[in-house]
Parts: C-alpha cells; structure tokens; sequence
C-alpha cells in the first residue's frame, strides 16, 4: 500500500501540473532559471569559451580597459579578466554544487533517522546538529580550512559541513510530520521494511522544502566559497577564484574598475539566480502560498464579477 492508494494519484498529478504552470507564469523565476541555466552552460564550456589562458602574462598590456582584443580589460599582469572570470564560474560553481550535494546527502540522512527512529538517537544527532548551529557559518568554515590546510577540496569539505545541519533541521522537520500519516503507518502494519518506507513514503514527501533549500543554499555556498578564497583559504593561486580577483584588485580600484567590476558581477549574477529561483521554487512547492497565488490569479482573471454582483442590489 503506498500513499497514492490511500489519498489517490489523479490529484497528485493535478497538484504537480498545477504548480509547474504557476512556476512558468512567474516571470522572475522563467528569468532566474534561464540565467541560471546560462551560468551553468558558462562553467561547462569555459576551458573552449575563454579567448585566452586564464595564466597568460602580458605585463606591456597590463590594466588595459575593456575593449575588441580584451573585452572585460587586462589585470595588473597582463591576464585577460574575461577568461579567469569565466574558469572561476566554473571553480566557484563546482565548489557549491559538490558542498551542497555533500551537505543534503548528510544532513537528509541524519534528518531522516532522527525523525523517524526518534529516542535517544534522535537526542544524539540533533544535539551534535545544535552544536554545529551554535558556530557561526563563515567562522566555523574558517576554521575547518585552518585546521585541514587551504585547497578546493578542502573548501568543499568546509562549506558542506557547514551547511549540513541546514538539512538534518529541514528533513527532520519534514519526518515527524510524515511518520504519522495514516498511510505510513498501514505500511508498519503489513510489516514493511524501514528502508523501504523511508525510501518510497517519507522521502518523496519531504522532498519540496529539501529542493526548495538546495537551491538557496547553491547561493550561500557560492557566497562562501568567494569569502574563503577573498581570505587566501579558499582556490588557491594559479587557480583563478573570483574571490580573489577582488582580493586582487584592491589596488588597482581606481586605475583598473574592471579588476572588481567584472567578478563581482559575477558572483551576484550567480547568487541572485539562485535565490530567486529558490524563492520561485517556494512558492509553487509550499501547499499554502501555492493556494494564495492561485487565488490571486484567479481574482485577477475576474475582476469586474464582484462589481455586477454589487450592481444588482
């Protein structure tokens, strides 16, 4: 028995139909996800889109302005901006997706086991998850990289412990509500395994607030990482990181806009897309706000009904 055969999959079906229109009819979130599929597409094809080596040094053209040759300017050495910007999307958007990736297989996995074995297990996981939420998140990430040493590998492992009691907190959540629906507990009673009722009832109906959270936290990920290698603790050098090409050109700000300009554009392009798409991603998959948009809209497509209806009297 699955919850489809208590509750019925026809409305599942409308519901999910009904959320993905409300998502294409929001043109924020169309906009958000197509630059977002962009950058994605960027950090894909970096290595063959950069028209230069992101180390070539040219010192004669160094700090040139944006132009034909160069069209996002040269830095202090000569280096063309619009291909380390480029390879440092790609960088900056492998750290957040493998620190995210890491952080919701983590946290949904001691999310779930709190939530649904409860008892003293749930008291020990939760607690060491308060523990990790007592640190503040770049304080803590900084001190996994001092203790572990500076690297891409290490400021992934830093940002996905971080951000791993973000998800234990959202799928435990999600758990106890879960775990006593009547569907779940007809599957205890025909003796169902554990494994197979977190599998196939409680996970697929934790999962919107987990998709919803993923995306937002691809944008604080992303935050971090560029704060990390700002610091010199993040992708280390010859790597391009757009935290450290601001870091890099904090001399050069009045000689050189371009050295910031660019980069900074950058990590708020990519963090801006993802909120927003989270933000859009909320409110068609949260029950309650898709109620209020769609009476919303409703209300729009019908604006003059209450007038006649008050004309009659």
């Amino acid at each position: 028995m699955t919850a489809d055969d208590l509750t019925g999959g026809e409305p599942d079906a409308v519901s999910r139909v009904a959320a993905w229109r409300l998502l294409a009819a929001n043109p924020v979130t169309l906009l958000s996800a197509a630059l977002l599929a962009l950058l994605v597409a960027v950090a894909v094809t970096a290595p063959w889109l950069a028209p230069y080596g992101v180390n070539d040094i040219n010192v004669p053209e160094a700090l040139q302005p944006p132009s034909a040759a160069h069209w996002f300017g040269t830095d202090e050495l000569g280096r063309d901006v619009l291909s380390r910007v480029l390879v440092a999307i790609q960088a900056s958007l492998r750290v957040a997706a493998v620190s995210v990736a890491f952080a919701a297989a983590v946290g949904i996995l001691v999310g779930l086991l709190a939530g649904y074995r409860g008892g003293w297990l749930e008291t020990v996981l939760m607690r060491l998850v308060d523990v990790l939420f007592a640190f503040p998140v770049l304080l803590l990430a900084l001190a996994i990289v001092a203790i572990l040493g500076p690297g891409m590998t290490t400021t992934m492992l830093a940002i996905g412990i971080v951000f791993t009691p973000i998800f234990a907190r959202v799928a435990r959540a999600g758990t106890l509500g879960v775990r006593v629906e009547p569907f779940v507990q007809a599957s205890h009673t025909m003796g169902t395994g554990h494994a197979y009722i977190l599998r196939r009832h409680i996970l697929p109906n934790i999962a919107a607030p987990l998709i919803v959270q993923t995306s937002l936290s691809l944008a604080f990920a992303i935050l971090a990482e560029a704060a990390l290698s700002f610091l010199g603790l993040g992708i280390q050098p010859p790597e391009p990181s757009l935290g450290r090409m601001i870091f890099d050109s904090q001399g050069f700000v009045t000689l050189a806009w371009w050295m910031a300009v660019f980069p900074g554009a950058a990590i708020v392009a990519a963090v801006l897309a993802c909120n927003l798409f989270g933000d859009g991603l909320r409110d068609v998959l949260d029950p309650k706000q898709r109620t209020v948009i769609e009476t919303q809209r409703r209300a729009r497509q019908r604006p003059g009904r209450g007038r006649r209806a008050g004309s009659a009297w």
